[in-house]
């Protein structure tokens, strides 16, 4: 059985609840016909992963790196610790319960963006439009993007700490800025 929205298009993504109300569609384990693994949650919240047939699927970035990070966490106060954010390997996607960031030619460049997402700085700038535990794509506009490949300004493969001082210098922060940042906001590993 097909898996189409009401005008028979392929989807991108499945709803949040697809693990459950969608179950005819996907396997428990990779075989020939389900190649796609989907991240998603199961009943009770706990993250999970089905796979389901690349027939099914209309992601332009399917066979690409990303990361993916919980559409809900935490409050919404600024700069707290996010969820385990995740990094997707080529052909997998994820329910409506997880957003993904990027679209990357390699492992490296999708680990650049894991750190940018954990440091204080990126943290911060996403507090300033994400008031609730939702995550959606609009609470990152303020959260400048990055080049995460070896041409980038930022060194990422220095510690997070260290790229948020890289973050401060490139963005001019004055001290009484990074002073805020620095004591308001907990680091990631």
């Amino acid at each position: 059985m097909r898996y189409e929205d009401k005008l028979g298009r392929k989807r991108s993504y499945f709803r949040t609840s697809a693990f459950f109300d969608l179950s005819h569609v996907f396997s428990d384990k990779k075989n020939a016909t389900h190649t796609i693994k989907i991240v998603g949650l199961e009943k009770g919240g706990k993250r999970s992963e089905r796979f389901v047939s690349e027939k099914l699927m209309n992601d332009k970035n399917l066979k690409n790196w990303k990361v993916f990070v919980p559409e809900a966490n935490g409050s919404g106060a600024i700069g707290e610790v996010m969820s385990t954010p995740l990094t997707g390997e080529p052909l997998t996607g994820c329910t409506e319960s997880f957003i993904q960031i990027g679209s990357f030619q390699n492992l490296k460049e999708a680990e650049n963006c894991m750190k940018y997402i954990k440091t204080k700085f990126a943290r911060v700038m996403l507090g300033t439009l994400k008031v609730t535990q939702h995550n959606p794509k609009s609470t990152w506009k303020n959260v400048p993007l990055q080049d995460f490949t070896k041409k980038s300004d930022i060194d990422w493969s220095k510690s997070i700490a260290d790229i948020d001082n890289q973050l401060y210098k490139k963005y001019k922060l004055d001290k009484k800025e990074i002073g805020f940042i620095e004591s308001h906001v907990k680091a990631m590993k």
